[in-house]
């Protein structure tokens, strides 16, 4: 008859648990590894002739073209189109993150009627195609007049920012103990005090999840500045980005140039706020 061993057992269960501790860092690295491969690749081609890229898309460049940099930023005039796009991008995101921290703050700490209705407008408009939107908005930015104007980008990128932002920071709040609120009244700070002091520095994980989506957003938009702009001197860096292709060829030495330095701001906002990223997606999600 075989004798039970507990330390046999015991040593069998910690080798399957090393192993499957190795097999699902494993699969993280090779998972990062894919998920970065875009990013590199898009660095090195960037150094890159057109004969070069053509002929060997996937090797390293034989000679690196540091020159393609100079070149795109000249040609397309990319330093006005980069000036652009930090002021569309930076004005509609502080719109964006007042507006919605203000009703999401109402939302989240106040019960009134007709609360649940307008939540469920936020929520319907997080459903609506943004491009099937282009021709109305058109119409009625040209009714406006902000045509070839910062507006005619910042208004429709917050009103379609707001529905995402609002839905996660009203998630956000609504998992704050009430006691803090209570707590901050009756130390006599008023309304705003506890709106400003108290539930935005809370709220800074939320408000930086929101920050790096609609920053991407705003950055990287196309449709919206190629239908709403047609000013050289106020067209963003997508539009940029675009002159370097026409319908008969690409020059991709300088588009991919122009791209590398295109993704950088994005890369340094998301390291900056990456640490509150998965806190303010995943709060308001599990209570107690």
């Amino acid at each position: 008859m075989t004798q039970y061993n507990p330390a046999s057992s015991h040593k069998w269960g910690a080798s399957v648990k090393k192993w499957r501790q190795g097999i699902f860092w494993l699969f993280l690295i090779i998972y990062g590894l894919l998920t970065l491969y875009p990013l590199f690749w898009l660095f090195i081609s960037a150094f890159k002739t057109n004969a070069e890229f053509i002929n060997r898309p996937f090797g390293l460049p034989e000679t690196w073209q540091l020159e393609n940099f100079a070149r795109a930023w000249k040609s397309s005039k990319m330093g006005v189109a980069f000036i652009n796009s930090l002021i569309v991008s930076l004005g509609s995101l502080a719109v964006t993150l007042f507006i919605s921290a203000l009703a999401s703050f109402v939302l989240a700490r106040f019960q009134f009627k007709s609360k649940g209705w307008i939540m469920g407008f936020f929520v319907v408009g997080m459903l609506i195609p943004i491009h099937s939107t282009l021709v109305p908005l058109f119409i009625l930015m040209k009714q406006m007049s902000v045509l070839n104007t910062y507006w005619a980008l910042i208004l429709p990128y917050t009103a379609f920012a707001l529905p995402t932002a609002i839905f996660v920071l009203t998630a956000y709040l609504t998992s704050v103990p009430k006691e803090i609120e209570e707590a901050a009244f009756i130390d006599g700070t008023g309304l705003w005090g506890v709106f400003l002091r108290v539930m935005l520095p809370i709220s800074l994980p939320a408000l930086s999840t929101v920050t790096i989506l609609s920053f991407l957003h705003f950055w990287n938009d196309f449709s919206f500045a190629l239908v709403f702009i047609s000013k050289t001197s106020l067209k963003t860096l997508p539009l940029a980005i675009a002159t370097f292709s026409d319908g008969n060829q690409t020059d991709y030495g300088l588009t991919l140039a122009a791209m590398t330095i295109a993704v950088i701001p994005t890369i340094i906002v998301y390291l900056m706020f990456q640490e509150q990223v998965m806190k303010g997606m995943t709060a308001g999600a599990v209570k107690g």
